[in-house]
């Protein structure tokens, strides 16, 4: 089965990816790929703490967890891959992963964002990497918690101003 849903949520594993998401899709595994946490001991550790019991997980970065996923280590998991930035998921793709729907959850508001949603700020950087995504066939849907209608995020991001 592999990769059953990919969200981006700059908190990681927290209340709503630890038991509504996994509970929802029935992960077997949480991949978290981002290059700054495999560096950081105390991040890991907390990410450890914070998976649901049960539930596998994969600290990982971009080129690792490509490599993994491109030869089919997670094919009989139910994997449910998790990244803080748009940015990682272009990476990915560029090292050969397909997806076809990434879930924009929560990017939260700092100086240089542009507020689109409720949940959901975004920086130039956010909205390049957003677009090459879109440009790779992947379809963005924008979806707090599993009983939420999935938005069209698409849709959304024509609404960013550079």
């Amino acid at each position: 089965m592999g990769i059953i849903a990919v969200r981006i949520d700059e908190r990681l594993i927290h209340g709503q990816v630890a038991n509504l998401w996994t509970t929802k899709l029935q992960a077997s595994r949480i991949m978290v790929v981002d290059n700054e946490i495999i560096k950081n001991d105390i991040q890991k550790t907390a990410l450890k703490l914070a998976k649901p019991a049960g539930v596998n997980l994969s600290i990982l970065g971009t080129a690792k967890s490509s490599a993994n996923i491109n030869n089919g280590k997670y094919d009989s998991q139910k994997v449910f891959l998790v990244v803080k930035k748009p940015e990682t998921l272009v990476e990915m793709v560029e090292n050969g992963v397909k997806f076809d729907t990434v879930n924009v959850g929560n990017m939260s508001q700092k100086d240089n964002t542009q507020h689109l949603t409720h949940s959901i700020n975004v920086t130039d950087e956010d909205f390049a990497a957003f677009q090459k995504l879109i440009d790779a066939g992947v379809k963005i849907t924008a979806q707090m918690v599993p009983n939420d209608d999935a938005k069209d995020f698409a849709a959304v991001l024509k609404d960013y101003k550079k």
